[in-house]
């Protein structure tokens, strides 16, 4: 078989919690898993950049009664527009999973109390301290652990510096018209580029999971690493499978106010759940007037209000008071205080300049609680996919016990259904399918030219698809999106392909498909707030 084309059992797109979760449950289970991501390593993506931490329980407080509890919650800060199956599925399985893949597996060590116990956080939104952390460092902690299993696992195999340019289906891709007459539209695999070569690869697989991440990148600021550009709902999109709550954008309420390059640090919202207060420019408190919880409302109302008081104040930033943490700031909050210092803040005796960005994505592709989707053959796992469970607004440190729940319930599924050993996809099928054909070979993927579609498509979703939104709005961002896509769509036809063209491609078409879900939504709920 061809270097640039190979048949797989299991193909896992992304490597982040959720993708390293489902690879090692699925090898622990004795199946074979390529595993692939866009970076030089597997810690490319949003996982390590988590800072506050991750569900567990909360202390001598008896399962069913914390579950419940955790489901309160969970729907306040989703406005009840959540999947309630999806909700009780991540407050009954959350702890076993954080036990046994994070705790065991991953043998992540969490911070401790003296006398041994879990040092526990609450953060927004939250009625009980059942959050685990490492520091502030938790995602890296996370990140660290499950690759550092992923790589010795013998039965999963990791390609770097590859990115999926798009699904292989039946009905798209098979050279024979017959299979285009089958009433299902199978996933089969995916396009993939080569970073290394240059060279489109053909990965055909019985089992795909998307596991690509967040659509951060396509907002001017951004706390998301630079390749969460939306792949997933980008490829999904174009297979016809069905995608979910794509208005749903989450921006966190406390990133560092201070330019480098398209992605804020992020002041951890721990901070506030351990006293920290947000202040305006007079250095006055203000969360009490948009909210009783005040500082630990959910995120979306932070946000909001910080967008009403930076425009009443006619301020580009406000300030986060962290003179009510008691514990030690350099021990206890480490990135954030060396984060600050660099740029000439000492926490300890200053307040923190921030703003809201682009966090978090609650919508994507939609799946049930084994990450199947609309599309056979395809799953999709962690932030690129739907649940549910955040519904129209997501609760803090939900996100990496969803990616660790759906990755190893992903994982158990398919190593149910691939017992038999048997392929998916007949010899056929697979023959049938080309490889990737160059359309054109100009030279069309200048920098400034990428540059500058990129900052198009940055500034029209920040200005008009940001925290608050409105018809006239949303209108100019339709059709200055619409115009955008066509552009690049027909521009770089006839260009080769490239890695800066793959994430363009992907970025433009997620910012589309987010916009056009936002002007169908005439209702303000959540992180979809419309001020008409």
């Amino acid at each position: 078989m061809s270097s640039t084309r190979r048949h797989v059992t299991i193909l896992i797109i992304g490597s982040g919690i959720a993708g390293c979760t489902a690879a090692l449950t699925l090898a622990d289970a004795g199946r074979d898993v390529l595993l692939i991501n866009a970076g030089p390593d597997l810690d490319d993506g949003n996982t390590p950049l988590a800072q506050g931490g991750i569900i567990y329980k909360a202390a001598d407080t008896p399962r069913d009664a914390e579950a419940r509890a955790l489901e309160h919650d969970i729907l306040v800060a989703g406005h009840r527009y959540n999947n309630n199956r999806a909700v009780r599925f991540l407050c009954r399985q959350g702890p076993d999973c954080v036990d046994s893949m994070l705790i065991d597996r991953a043998q992540v060590d969490f911070d401790r109390n003296e006398d041994g116990t879990y040092n526990l956080t609450r953060e927004g939104g939250h009625g009980a301290h059942r959050i685990l952390h490492k520091a502030d460092y938790s995602g890296r902690a996370l990140m660290d652990g499950l690759a550092a299993q992923v790589k010795i696992h013998p039965r999963i195999t990791c390609l770097h510096n590859h990115s999926a340019i798009d699904l292989l289906t039946t009905h798209h891709h098979a050279k024979n018209s017959q299979y285009r007459y089958s009433v299902t539209n199978r996933c089969l695999g995916a396009y993939v580029l080569n970073a290394e070569t240059g060279e489109p690869e053909t990965i055909l697989a019985d089992w795909t999971v998307l596991a690509t991440g967040g659509v951060g990148q396509v907002f001017l600021h951004s706390t998301n690493a630079p390749g969460c550009v939306g792949a997933g709902i980008s490829m999904a999109f174009r297979a016809g499978v069905e995608l979910a709550n794509l208005e749903f954008m989450q921006f966190h309420p406390t990133a560092l106010y201070e330019e480098r390059s398209y992605r804020r640090p992020l002041i951890t919202e721990a901070m506030r759940g351990e006293g920290a207060r947000l202040l305006d420019d007079r250095g006055e408190a203000f969360m009490l007037r948009h909210d009783k919880r005040g500082d630990l409302a959910p995120r979306d109302v932070v946000a909001q209000a910080m967008v009403e008081e930076m425009l009443r104040r006619g301020v580009p930033c406000l300030y986060l008071d962290v003179s009510g943490v008691k514990q030690d700031l350099p021990t206890r909050f480490p990135t954030v205080f060396e984060q600050c210092l660099e740029i000439g803040i000492d926490i300890r005796k200053e307040p923190i300049p921030v703003v809201p960005a682009a966090h978090y994505f609650c919508g994507g592709i939609l799946t049930d609680t084994f990450g199947r989707t609309s599309m056979p053959g395809l799953y999709a796992i962690g932030e690129c996919a739907c649940t549910g469970l955040h519904g129209a607004n997501r609760l803090a440190s939900t996100s990496l016990l969803e990616a660790a729940v759906w990755g190893r319930s992903c994982g158990q599924h398919l190593a149910r259904i691939t017992a038999s050993g048997r392929e998916a996809i007949p010899r056929a099928l697979a023959a049938a399918i080309p490889d990737w054909r160059h359309e054109g070979n100009e030279h069309h993927d200048d920098p400034a030219l990428v540059a500058q579609d990129w900052a198009n498509i940055r500034n029209t979703m920040w200005n008009y698809v940001g925290i608050s939104r409105s018809k006239a709005r949303l209108r100019r961002a339709f059709e200055d999106m619409r115009d955008l896509v066509r552009h690049i769509h027909d521009f770089y036809k006839g260009t080769r392909i490239s890695k800066p063209l793959v994430d363009l491609f992907h970025g433009s078409q997620t910012a589309y498909v987010i916009t056009q879900a936002a002007m169908r939504n005439k209702n303000s709920i959540g992180c979809h707030h419309r001020v008409d």
